[in-house]
């Protein structure tokens, strides 16, 4: 982490104060761009398929990917034909939209679109132009409603339902818009959001990460015996939430390595851990399956909302008209 991404969850420093005329340039294109939108100064698209957004007002990791997770196969279990797409930050395809298969790399489509397909096998397509993402997949497959994977601030694109991930922990920082603090909007705009959900909280509207079943990263198979010691590496936004999960199944954490979120791993930043035990994310497991070691393993996490947050979504779902057979 950056020394300015540092200060963003520190009291207010020197380089707070001499970021801040940033910040009120940022705020101001920002708000310019949504009203824009708003009063119908820019066209948005509207996607014969609704629209549900999972984002947040932040940077960095606020736990949006559990949520997309069992946001996803709530729908299906409702016999809802559902479809996702991804900026895929990080990937560097020869070409966009990318419908992403088995076969997608991380550095094609990014790390959490690659996550999302091991785990779902859904359709799913990347690229930085959601328009085309939905286009594609409208032209693939017949769904009644599409994920976006983040996107709240991507006011070209029409939503019917918003849904906004708040990191329990770090909630808003020091409350600044970037690069002063780690906002993209203002905390006003959770006023216009259908839903605000609490990673981590025990308030009424949120969700607790469930720790699963240790997996190995090389063939995704569990783990035969109780893991008793490991060095714990991830690239994730809140890597102390992960640690903590850990040492609360009784492991015992030999070290504690942080990279930048979505960082690209290769086999030499293992290199230190010699025959050692790895213990990592499973957005960390889905960039090193290649080179792991049979002694490197993964946690998932699945997330499980309140019942004050599904019983809102399903007030939602009715009141925009979502349902199977569209």
């Amino acid at each position: 982490m950056s020394k300015i991404e540092q200060s963003w969850y520190k009291p207010f420093s020197l380089i707070t104060l001499l970021l801040l005329p940033l910040s009120a340039i940022f705020g101001c294109i920002s708000l310019l761009r949504r009203y824009c939108y708003k009063f119908g100064i820019f066209k948005s698209f509207i996607s014969k398929t609704p629209v549900i957004v999972v984002g947040n007002i932040s940077v960095g990791g606020n736990g949006k990917t559990p949520f997309v997770l069992w946001l996803y196969d709530y729908l299906t279990a409702k016999g809802l034909s559902v479809g996702l797409i991804s900026r895929g930050y990080g990937g560097q395809a020869t070409h966009y939209p990318l419908l992403v298969t088995a076969q997608t790399t991380t550095r094609e489509a990014g790390d959490e679109p690659v996550l999302l397909f091991n785990r779902l096998q859904c359709p799913l397509v990347v690229g930085p132009n959601r328009q085309h993402n939905i286009e594609k997949l409208n032209a693939n497959f017949k769904l009644d409603v599409i994920i976006s994977d983040d996107g709240m601030q991507h006011y070209k694109m029409a939503r019917s339902i918003e849904c906004c991930i708040v990191d329990s922990e770090r909630k808003f920082g020091n409350g600044l818009l970037m690069p002063a603090g780690p906002l993209r909007e203002t905390v006003s705009r959770l006023k216009s959001v259908d839903v605000v959900i609490e990673n981590g909280s025990e308030d009424e509207f949120s969700y607790r990460l469930q720790p699963s079943v240790i997996k190995r990263v090389a063939d995704n198979t569990d783990i035969a015996t109780p893991l008793k010691a490991a060095h714990a590496v991830s690239a994730i936004g809140n890597p102390g939430r992960f640690e903590a999960s850990l040492q609360a199944q009784g492991i015992k954490l030999l070290s504690t390595h942080h990279f930048r979120d979505h960082y690209a791993y290769s086999a030499d930043d293992f290199a230190q851990f010699g025959d050692d035990c790895v213990l990592m994310t499973e957005k960390d497991a889905v960039k090193c399956r290649d080179f792991a070691k049979p002694n490197w393993y993964y946690l998932p996490v699945d997330a499980q909302p309140t019942a004050a947050v599904i019983n809102t979504l399903n007030l939602l779902l009715k009141e925009k008209g979502i349902h199977h057979g569209l």
